[in-house]
């Protein structure tokens, strides 16, 4: 099996899975009603393997088998869109673990199996686990490649067949599991691949007439109303205790990777709860959170334009309403609850931007406005990740201009604004810049470390240096809570003797957890 798909054909099998799949969508997508019934699972298949085609066309010609193997599985992994995404990059991990090695097809996907039941937390059957795990136990040990791989292909057909019943909700709708379905599509490209016979098309089976798709269910206290996904960095250690954590959150809960890289996924009514677990439990990344509910969200609301910002800087909260905004203030080290944001939207007008300060926010933050524009409200988020870039977008907002070339104006000016800050070490650590002790101040720069020190308007000045260039114009510094009476003092001296043709601008923010926020545009 080794010899047969080898890094050549591991490419052309995904690129072929990939375009199946983008031919078969729709119809997999028509009989999405599991976990819910988004009508997404047959797109989320397609953009995970797309993603994963295009980690492998990075890869040059002559780039070993293994590594393609693991550049496929390492693709699907960040690509990972929606439950059947994630579960679908495991199960490529599983393979690529066997015959990136050089392992047969039968091994790989009793592999793949094992590693993708491990990864639901609340495995159910009568859907694509179970159908990849009936077609892992069909493939023969020993037999020729192209007979093992249609071997699988025909016994997955088959339990795609009995889906509905396995799975009370498909038997009431009419239909198969669409994420099944998706399955029988990838493992038919695969035994193509293998056998040299392309089918002219692929099967998706459809609806039956008998059964009309049934009302979806309104949302609940325990609906999972919202989809959370992020990549997470952590120890093997910290992902069971969010297993755990998550658990008890929502349901739909898949958790996939290894080696200190992760997909989480998850269907919550607490979609910052969620978030906040996975910072506790590493560095969460990649953040998407979903509305899931169809039913429709009605709130009063003036009409206009109007700006909703978000501040962990009570001492900003004044500023940012001088310039128009309508304010969300949100705990140091928490994001907002979406329905808070949804609400803040709704009030604030017909045609909204929203300013998050943060990139766990920035993800809640998409997920409001696309639960607005359901509700008919024109809106549109600024990729703001810092309380500098707030500003520097609402300096330029103009409710006059077109809705949309306001929102380019003002995406454009926090683009423009690099953002750093101070922090105190709570404990010892590893930075890009060496070991930190506690106490040790550190300075950052776009969210990354950048100097350690032990005085403070030394490492801010340092900061300031680093995210200067020649054509900076404005500093913006934000003073916290508890920081040294002099320290804006000291740096906006500094920065008059070293480059008087830049404006400093000084604002009380009152954070308590960054003695000093800084930006420069």
């Amino acid at each position: 099996m080794g010899e047969v798909l080898d890094a050549a054909a591991v490419r052309r099998w995904c690129r072929l899975a990939a375009d199946a799949l983008g031919r078969t969508r729709a119809g997999i997508d028509a009989l999405n009603v599991f976990p819910v019934p988004d009508g997404d699972t047959g797109t989320n298949l397609h953009l995970t393997l797309l993603a994963a085609a295009e980690r492998l066309d990075g890869l040059s010609e002559d780039t070993d088998t293994a590594t393609v193997w693991r550049t496929l599985a390492q693709g699907a992994l960040f690509g990972a869109r929606g439950n059947s995404g994630v579960i679908l990059s495991q199960m490529l991990r599983g393979m690529a673990d066997v015959l990136g090695a050089g392992g047969g097809l039968d091994a790989a996907l009793r592999n793949a199996s094992d590693l993708a039941y491990g990864a639901v937390v609340h495995p159910v059957e009568g859907t694509m686990l179970s159908v990849l795990r009936e077609a892992a136990q069909a493939t023969p040990h020993d037999a020729d490649p192209p007979v093992a791989a249609w071997a699988a292909v025909e016994r997955a057909r088959d339990a795609l067949r009995h889906t509905p019943e396995r799975l009370d909700v498909l038997a009431r709708n009419g239909v198969v599991d669409a994420g099944a379905a998706g399955l029988c599509v990838v493992l038919e490209s695969l035994a193509a691949v293998v056998s040299g016979e392309f089918p002219e098309t692929y099967e998706v089976p459809r609806r039956s007439q008998d059964h009309p798709p049934e009302a979806p269910p309104a949302a609940g206290p325990d609906g999972g109303a919202y989809e959370v996904m992020y990549l997470l960095d952590a120890g093997e250690g910290a992902v069971a205790d969010l297993r755990a954590e998550l658990d008890a959150l929502g349901d739909s809960l898949v958790v996939v990777g290894g080696d200190g890289l992760w997909n989480v996924h998850v269907h919550t009514d607490d979609a910052g709860a969620a978030i906040e677990a996975g910072l506790r439990a590493g560095r969460p990344h990649r953040l998407r959170v979903s509305y899931l509910d169809a039913a429709e969200h009605r709130a009063a609301r003036r009409t206009g334009r109007g700006v909703v910002a978000v501040t962990a800087a009570e001492g900003l909260v004044g500023l940012l309403e001088e310039h128009g905004a309508r304010v969300v203030r949100r705990t140091p080290g928490h994001t907002p609850a979406l329905a808070e944001l949804s609400d803040a939207i709704a009030a604030a007008g017909d045609d909204v931007i929203v300013l998050p300060d943060d990139e766990t926010v920035l993800a809640v933050a998409e997920a409001a406005a696309r639960r607005a524009r359901e509700d008919g409200v024109r809106a549109a988020v600024v990729p703001a990740k810092a309380s500098v870039q707030c500003l520097a977008a609402l300096a330029v907002h103009d409710p006059l201009r077109r809705f949309e070339d306001d929102v380019i104006a003002m995406t454009h000016a926090a683009g423009a604004t690099r953002s750093g800050r101070l922090e105190t070490a709570r404990g010892e650590a590893v930075t890009s810049v060496g070991m930190c002790r506690p106490g040790d101040v550190l300075g950052l720069v776009d969210g990354d470390v950048a100097v350690i020190g032990a005085d403070p308007p030394a490492v801010a000045a340092t900061v300031v240096d680093r995210m200067l260039s020649a054509g900076s114009e404005l500093v913006t510094l934000i003073v916290g809570d508890g920081a040294p009476e002099d320290l804006a003092d000291r740096v906006r001296d500094r920065l008059h003797a070293v480059r008087p043709d830049v404006e400093v601008a000084v604002y009380h923010g009152g954070q308590d957890r960054h003695p000093l926020l800084i930006g420069v545009e």
